[in-house]
């Protein structure tokens, strides 16, 4: 039952989106165009990659909120490396970003996870210090796009086989992780320990592993997404990212996953980014500001978190009335 209701919920949101996508393209016939609609996913694969982070860190009951700010720290600092090392090869580049998102990540995972500190508050807190970092390396100014190699620039937007590397990354980090979630013991291990961790204790599993794990894992795909930015956009400074991780919050809570642990499909993290990408996409094309864009995507992950709580709890009133019979 709960299968079908999850099944139920992610038709209805692909409904929706290819509802809004023919609704805007008769606003503005150009939404529907292939350079459009490219676009649209070029910008999505950067939010799908660290919506899958966010996954297993919420499925588990946490909260990750310096995505955002590790995905700044990370394209500035490959930033400021292709700038003085213009001889270093992607590579080298890719790892750079990577690691200090893994960094990023190790530290908050100890912080929740060893030292007990509410993920709330731990990464709020490393999401300032994230932020104060990318001002020191900085010197508070911006790498704009004449200080950026060629090869570095055109790396995103390359493609292999016909597939931009960004949507490419993508689709390989869906792959991975699609994987490692519904067939690996760590990743049942991971929705057991938001299921009840009283419960996963009992049976045997390193609940602390876990949480560090995840956090670790969100810190790792941010910086890789961090990089990806960076050379898409060709430019760094010091607000970059910045809010980025109400958007991937907002895919997380839109595809399904309870904010209360223990339940939500990668598939359906796929679909919440894909609409937020749509509707980022489609409001500055309907001419709608971006102050007005913010509060239309706080409202839809307040009436997602609200319709998610419904939806759990006739779930749960409806299999106990089952039992019953």
């Amino acid at each position: 039952m709960k299968k079908k209701s999850i099944f139920g919920r992610e038709l209805s949101l692909l409904g929706f989106i290819i509802f809004l996508s023919v609704l805007v393209g008769i606003r503005n016939p150009e939404f529907l165009t292939i350079k459009n609609l490219l676009d649209i996913f070029n910008d999505t694969a950067i939010l799908l990659i660290c919506a899958i982070g966010m996954l297993l860190v919420i499925v588990t009951g946490g909260i990750d909120l310096s995505i955002g700010a590790t995905l700044g720290l990370s394209g500035m600092v490959c930033a400021l490396t292709v700038r003085d090392y213009p001889q270093l090869p992607i590579v080298i580049i890719i790892l750079i970003g990577i690691g200090v998102g893994l960094c990023v990540g190790t530290i908050n995972g100890i912080l929740v996870a060893k030292c007990k500190v509410l993920p709330i508050m731990a990464t709020l807190g490393m999401m300032n210090i994230c932020r104060a970092l990318i001002y020191f390396v900085s010197g508070g100014k911006w790498v704009n796009t004449y200080e950026l190699t060629s090869a570095f620039i055109n790396f995103s937007s390359s493609t292999f086989c016909g597939i931009s590397v960004l949507i490419l990354s993508a689709v390989i980090i869906y792959i991975v992780f699609g994987f490692f979630i519904n067939y690996n013991k760590v990743g049942r291990k991971i929705y057991a320990v938001g299921s009840n961790d009283s419960a996963a204790k009992v049976s045997g599993i390193k609940v602390d592993n876990i949480i560090f794990l995840v956090y670790a894992l969100l810190g790792t795909v941010g910086g890789l997404a961090g990089m990806l930015w960076t050379s898409r956009y060709a430019f760094a400074s010091f607000e970059t990212g910045s809010g980025f991780e109400m958007s991937v919050i907002a895919a997380c809570v839109l595809g399904g996953v309870s904010v209360t642990g223990g339940s939500g499909k990668i598939s359906g993290v796929l679909l919440g980014a894909l609409l937020i990408g749509i509707i980022n996409t489609a409001l500055p094309m309907i001419q709608v500001s971006s102050f007005v864009k913010d509060t239309i995507e706080g409202c839809i992950i307040l009436i997602a978190i609200v319709a998610n709580t419904f939806m759990m709890r006739w779930t749960r009133q409806k299999a106990l009335r089952q039992r019953e019979i």
